[in-house]
């Protein structure tokens, strides 16, 4: 007989989300040799390999991806009942898991912290991913709650406006396009860039533009972070497109000029996705009355 407890079912999808054993473990705060002795038993117990292992990582079987799919529905009811219950009895925690995508982990501190200071007895996991792995992730159970921009197919998912991301040109104070007020892509594109890598989805948004308009950018160098794009593009590595809050945030001290970009798709909207907000337990539901309240005010 099959008997996998709720920690057996949060390992394994640990370790289905992570395709590794080791970052499995360590996402489930458990000792590598622990976790893959709990999964060695699921296998034993239930007589099916649940996962491939390769050189590379692990995948999930057939099996195990049926596993999987059942795993998040039963852990996604105990958070439910949780949060419901969490209206009539102390000490009882709640925790919810938020995917977001780069441009709006810069809008989450304010809320959350708010949010969290108002509900002690309520955790957040928040993880910062692509817009397109929030949508995969949120779709397929992996998270409560994803923050993706509009740029991004939501599908079936329900949505909510969370906030306006606007895309501005930054370069140094001294850089001849300093003074303009604004300025459209197709007058920047025979100009030396600093980019995001190119899976970043802002990245391939603006790359379809550049194509549009017949050439692509000249990329001199690409950086995983808004922080390291600034410092270069203020150092007059080259020009960057990047959030206008994060702009904002790096102009004083990088020394940065901000143009304002013409274009249409500049302005782009980031949504709350669920797959249901009325099936959300309590506690998560707050939270999106939190963060659309940020929105609104």
């Amino acid at each position: 007989m099959m008997r996998f407890d709720l920690t057996d079912l949060r390992l394994f999808l640990h370790v289905v989300e992570a395709e590794s054993i080791t970052q499995g473990a360590e996402r489930a705060g458990m000792a590598l040799a622990s976790a893959s002795a709990r999964i060695r038993g699921m296998e034993e117990t239930s007589g099916i390999l649940l996962l491939d292992r390769g050189p590379r990582g692990v995948r999930p079987t057939p099996p195990g991806e049926a596993l999987a799919h059942h795993a998040r529905i039963m852990l996604g009811q105990m958070e439910q009942m949780r949060g419901d219950l969490q209206l009539y009895a102390r000490g009882l925690r709640g925790h919810i898991r938020v995917w977001s995508g780069r441009a709006a982990m810069a809008h989450l501190p304010g809320a959350l912290r708010r949010f969290l200071v108002d509900h002690p007895a309520i955790d957040i996991d928040l993880e910062e991913r692509q817009s397109v792995d929030v949508v995969a992730a949120v779709a397929g159970g992996l998270a409560d709650l994803g923050i993706a921009a509009d740029t991004t197919d939501t599908g079936s998912l329900e949505t909510r406006p969370f906030e306006t991301d606007r895309l501005v040109l930054i370069a140094p104070r001294t850089h001849v396009l300093a003074e303009k007020q604004s300025i459209a892509l197709r007058e920047l594109l025979d100009e030396p860039f600093v980019g995001l890598p190119a899976d970043s989805a802002l990245q391939g948004h603006l790359a379809i533009h550049a194509a549009r308009e017949g050439k692509p950018f000249k990329l001199r160098i690409r950086l995983d972070s808004f922080e390291d794009i600034c410092s270069m593009a203020g150092s007059g590595v080259g020009l960057a497109i990047v959030p206008e809050i994060y702009a904002q945030k790096y102009k004083n001290e990088m020394g940065l000029a901000i143009i304002a970009l013409s274009d249409p798709w500049a302005l782009r909207h980031l949504l709350i996705c669920a797959r249901s907000f009325t099936a959300l337990p309590v506690h998560a539901r707050k939270l999106v009355d939190c963060l659309t309240g940020h929105a609104a005010h």
